[in-house]
């Protein structure tokens, strides 16, 4: 047995407090509120408006030199915080780069891909045609006590479009590429897949498809810590959410069954609540799910979930962030909702999820949170659980991007604001211990580390 696979037996019962999540209750209808932490105050540095009493600290930035020798890639996105020891945490972060933005952002081997000698060849997934893909992950130790950075590299490399993904309880970062590129003048190797990058690590770690995961637009990763589900989003307009059953859980590379949600009596197997759609789900009701089974996941044709709309599974609105509360799986559409402005799901696996009593007690999913008023809530991506109980919401629309909160009696709340420039916010993860919020202003190149008074759970 390996030590991933005991280290994921342990976190069956300790998972959920290892990444610090608490149950939520059902939300109220949606609507604008004051902070639950005060009125947010303009920031001096003009990076990040926060309430009252909350700090932050950049810690990362896009172009500066890191450990390895390389430099600190743009477009940061999703990340995760895992336990560093002694204090520490160890932050992995995604890098959202595609050919067309390196120019712009920066990659880790510089302008001219000069650094690009620094790195074993066969540790990228894609060194490319004409350019290696410039997209991967990097890791961080950050002491929080002592606001320091102890050290940075990049720690996956060659793969494209790393958007979002998410932690594992065995103690990985499951980094999805949001591309299906082909192989071209351009690329080497065809992308859509999802790379896992061990969270204790210390060097640049070999990029290997989990190819049972599917090739698709992928966006996000949250896995059940009891079954080992691994459960994905599609950012698509017309997207799936995806599981799938491992054959052995928390050794990802064994294969498994990729699957995809449907609803057992919803004939329209549309969530989207898009104007004229001829279905419209209530907010708060609960529907009984079943998972159909997926064949040919590598899909050339990028062609997956068309397939699965065949065989009848939901349809959703650009399905992006998730992250594993306690028992349950909250999923954020983008544009979902009759003013496209963003829905939340929640789905509550089944007692026997991917068992053949699945039948007997089905899992079911409800619109959580569905906007209403684009000034409280527009278009919401990555998410995560606050450690006291409520929802922390990225925005990434066209003006200057918040990160909402909601409360378990319904009300939103800009907890940060971006005001400065129309960057998106990302990553938004709490270090273990629930004391230092992470978040990225993508656009902007740079990581924040923010300390306040937090609630305690």
């Amino acid at each position: 047995m390996s030590l991933d696979r005991r280290r994921f037996l342990l976190a069956g019962a300790a998972g959920a407090a290892f990444l610090g999540l608490q149950r939520l209750h059902a939300l109220d209808a949606p609507r604008p509120s004051s902070s639950t932490f005060g009125a947010l105050q303009p920031d001096p540095g003009g990076i990040l408006d926060l309430p009252a009493g909350f700090t932050y600290r950049v810690i990362a930035r896009a172009g500066t030199p890191m450990a390895d020798g390389l430099l600190v890639p743009g477009i940061p996105d999703g990340m995760a915080a895992f336990d560093g020891g002694d204090g520490r945490v160890r932050l992995v972060c995604n890098h959202e780069l595609r050919p067309d933005r390196v120019a712009l952002h920066g990659s880790a081997f510089g302008p001219g891909f000069e650094r690009l000698p620094r790195v074993a060849r066969g540790l990228l997934y894609d060194a490319g045609g004409s350019q290696p893909s410039c997209g991967g992950t990097t890791t961080l130790i950050y002491d929080p006590a002592a606001g320091r950075v102890e050290r940075q590299w990049l720690s996956l490399a060659g793969t494209e479009t790393n958007c979002a993904g998410g932690p594992t309880p065995w103690g990985s970062w499951l980094s999805c590429e949001e591309s299906v590129s082909r192989r071209d003048t351009i690329h080497a190797r065809d992308h859509g897949y999802v790379f896992e990058v061990p969270a204790q690590a210390d060097t640049l770690v070999a990029a290997v498809p989990l190819t049972a995961l599917g090739r698709f637009n992928h966006e996000a990763a949250a896995v059940d810590p009891r079954s080992g589900v691994v459960y994905l989003s599609e950012d698509r307009p017309e997207g799936l959410l995806y599981r799938l059953l491992p054959d052995r859980p928390g050794e990802l590379l064994a294969g498994g069954r990729l699957q995809a949600l449907a609803l057992r009596h919803w004939t329209a197997a549309d969530t989207r609540n898009w104007r004229g759609a001829p279905q419209t789900l209530p907010l708060r009701q609960a529907m009984a799910t079943h998972w159909i089974d997926l064949d040919e996941v590598q899909a050339p044709q990028d062609d997956l979930r068309l397939r699965g709309h065949q065989q009848g599974a939901a349809r959703f609105a650009r399905g992006e962030g998730l992250w594993w509360g306690r028992d349950e799986l909250f999923l954020a559409c983008t544009s979902g909702g009759a003013m496209q402005a963003g829905q939340v799901f929640r789905y509550r696996p089944s007692a026997f999820e991917g068992s053949p009593r699945e039948v007997e007690a089905p899992g079911s999913i409800e619109v959580f949170v569905e906007s209403r008023d684009p000034n409280a809530l527009a278009n919401c991506d990555n998410l995560t659980v606050a450690p006291w109980g409520d929802l922390l919401l990225c925005e990434d629309t066209q003006r200057h991007c918040a990160l909402v909160g909601v409360t378990p009696q319904g009300a939103l709340y800009p907890f940060a604001d971006n005001a400065y420039n129309a960057s998106e916010l990302a990553g938004a993860c709490f270090a273990p211990d629930g004391r230092t919020l992470f978040v990225n202003i993508q656009t902007s190149g740079l990581t924040l580390a923010i300390r306040g008074p937090f609630p305690t759970a």
